[in-house]
């Protein structure tokens, strides 16, 4: 599909046209000098949070950084806005969507049009700390590692007494070594799934990673939660740095605050396909060792007890047969057999994990023949 010639590097998608590139840009993104980085930024209806979350990125960035901006069709001002921010800056490319598409596609658009060496997620909502761009400049000039991880603060909107009492908590997303390059792959796979964090704004990849056919599942809820451990999976390298590069927002609306059955399910799924591509590739669960199998095992099951507890919130009685469904998903997604998994729980002392997960695999319904 042709892309119109717009002003302000504008250009229009429809559906099923992420490929095409963005106006006033070379078919081939490979045939020019590639930015090093781009930032990837989805919007819907962020008129009043885009500005601050551009801002942040541009302010400490050099002239070799593009921020990429796809709007999903949003019904505010955002559109205008976006418009305004790349007028003001050349280092800002808009992209918008012809009908809603969802997160997920909007992702798979930046995806596909970004033309930078590294990929940074961010959320239109939320906001780069300072100094986080010169420091992720420095790691890779060093270092050039496929894969960086960054911690991150939640900033609530509307903070209860116990959130205000607390602050605003700092998430580790690495439970491994830091400042360091990690070529062990046991050691990545494991200290992503223990740090439990499976957000694409803590994760800074190289294009490569991604190729052309890692996308974000259309359609789903927790689509970061399936996707991200593929990157990890992928990743010959890694450089955890444990600094906070970002100001996540957690805004009302968020999907944490809405559950519904349907994101149960989807939260039960999101596993799914990990262990093909493991096995496919070199590193099966065989290769990658007890540590990295147990810590990848652990979230999945931790996927299962969420997804139980919220299918038995919302409806009880149909609950038991859907919690079956489920614990037959988490079986074909745990790289260890589930008595093992119960097994490497009491050998390491944590009775409490034993007991929910037993307790919630207790409630299904009986196996349907």
């Amino acid at each position: 599909m042709a892309l119109p010639s717009v002003s302000a590097n504008d250009a229009r998608l429809g559906a099923g046209s992420h490929s095409a590139s963005a106006a006033g840009t070379s078919a081939d993104p490979s045939r020019a000098q590639r930015p090093w980085l781009s930032f990837l930024i989805p919007a819907y209806n962020v008129q009043g949070y885009l500005r601050e979350s551009v801002q942040s990125a541009l302010a400490q960035s050099d002239a070799q950084v593009e921020v990429l901006i796809v709007d999903d069709c949003s019904t505010d001002g955002t559109p205008a806005l976006m418009r305004r921010l790349a007028e003001e800056d050349p280092r800002v490319r808009c992209v918008f969507h012809e009908r809603n598409q969802g997160v997920s596609v909007t992702r798979n658009t930046l995806l596909d049009q970004a033309r930078g060496e590294y990929f940074w997620f961010l959320d239109s909502d939320d906001w780069l700390m300072p100094g986080a761009v010169p420091r992720l400049r420095a790691i890779i000039d060093q270092h050039a590692p496929s894969l960086v991880m960054c911690d991150y603060r939640m900033i609530r909107e509307a903070p209860k007494l116990k959130h205000r009492l607390r602050g605003h908590p700092r998430k580790s997303t690495f439970k491994g070594p830091v400042r360091q390059r990690i070529t062990d792959a046991s050691v990545i796979m494991s200290g992503t799934f223990r740090g439990g964090q499976m957000h694409p704004w803590s994760k800074i990849a190289r294009r490569e990673l991604w190729g052309s056919d890692l996308r974000f599942p259309a359609g789903r809820h927790f689509e970061d939660m399936h996707l991200l451990p593929f990157i990890a999976l992928r990743a010959p390298d890694l450089w955890y740095e444990p600094a906070v590069w970002v100001a996540y927002r957690q805004r009302a609306g968020s999907i944490m605050h809405t559950l519904n059955p349907d994101k149960a399910g989807d939260l039960a799924w999101a596993m799914t396909g990990l262990k093909e591509a493991a096995e496919a590739g070199d590193r099966s669960p065989q290769r990658l060792g007890e540590d990295a199998c147990f810590a990848w095992a652990n979230t999945v099951a931790r996927k299962f007890i969420g997804a139980s507890r919220m299918m038995w919130r919302f409806d009880p009685a149909r609950a038991p047969a859907l919690i079956e469904d489920y614990r037959r998903l988490m079986e074909t997604q745990l790289p260890i057999p589930l008595e093992a998994l119960l097994s490497g729980y009491r050998r390491r002392g944590w009775w409490l994990r034993a007991w929910r997960l037993e307790r919630w695999l207790s409630r299904a319904a009986p196996s349907r023949p």
